[in-house]
């Protein structure tokens, strides 16, 4: 089995697809799908598909919808193998559970690589950690659950995955940055700038690499539109990381020089307290 939740929502065995078209089946094969191998109690599902006030019938509708799932699965892992369904998508105790590895499901690979790439990152090891990074990234393809609707567990565990992809693209900037490609990642900054208007680690990063590229004037006018947006959308000045990396630049600091810079740190942190 192969499960993809980092993007539109996928499940296929022996290449056929096992994913629902209805709403709230789709609900419950990706809330099992995040947690393979764990038993999801019956009222964190319910209160996925209905919220704080599930309908009288809630129970009976449930074991419709994993009834509904195991039809599928059955149907996709074939006669050979009569009652597999059952001992895949498996009741317990109080809940369900999917008993399938965790390297089925591209968010456990996801999250392997990214452990990886902070230990290459932590050792110095700039080029394995970029690596590692970009390959965890590339699994990525789309927003997470991008087509499955979310209830109040999910919608969480979406914004736990989101906020994560975009962490894991700060460290493979970071990498980037200390292997001396910072002409090479302006454009990608701009861009990231420009959808996280009050990102202030993206907005560091941004700075260093027009500065490290000759572009002195440029990385300032980067720090001034930052806190002037700063001021005016949240009433608050820059942190004083970004305040001393603009001082740092303003003074020509020999520090933001790629090859003098400290090692094993982020740029963000490059003039933390």
């Amino acid at each position: 089995m192969k499960i993809q939740v980092l993007g539109p929502l996928s499940a296929e065995v022996n290449g056929g697809s096992i994913v629902p078209t209805a709403g709230k089946p789709r609900q419950i094969l990706a809330l099992l799908a995040l947690y393979p191998g764990r038993v999801m109690p019956v009222p964190m599902l319910m209160e996925e598909i209905w919220g704080t006030e599930p309908p009288q019938s809630a129970l009976t509708t449930l074991q419709t919808y994993i009834l509904q799932l195991r039809r599928r699965l059955g149907t996709a892992m074939g006669p050979d193998a009569p009652g597999a369904a059952k001992e895949v998508l498996a009741t317990r105790h109080g809940g369900y559970l999917m008993q399938i590895p965790p390297e089925s499901v591209d968010v456990h690979e996801y999250e392997r690589m990214v452990t990886q790439g902070r230990s290459a990152f932590e050792a110095g090891d700039d080029d394995g950690a970029a690596g590692c990074f970009r390959q965890a990234l590339e699994l990525w393809r789309g927003p997470a659950l991008v087509d499955v609707r979310v209830g109040p567990i999910l919608e969480i565990e979406v914004m736990r995955l989101e906020e994560s992809r975009l962490g894991t693209v700060e460290r493979r900037i970071d990498a980037d940055l200390r292997l001396g490609r910072h002409s090479e990642l302006i454009a990608e900054l701009t861009e990231l700038t420009a959808r996280h208007p009050q990102h202030e680690g993206l907005h560091s990063q941004a700075m260093v690499a027009l500065y490290r590229s000759g572009r002195q004037a440029s990385a300032l006018d980067v720090y001034r539109k930052l806190r002037i947006r700063l001021i005016e959308e949240l009433g608050v000045e820059p942190s004083p990381q970004v305040q001393r990396l603009h001082q740092a630049m303003l003074a020509v600091d020999p520090q933001l020089d790629v090859m003098a810079g400290p090692r094993r740190t982020s740029t963000f942190d490059l003039y933390a307290a």
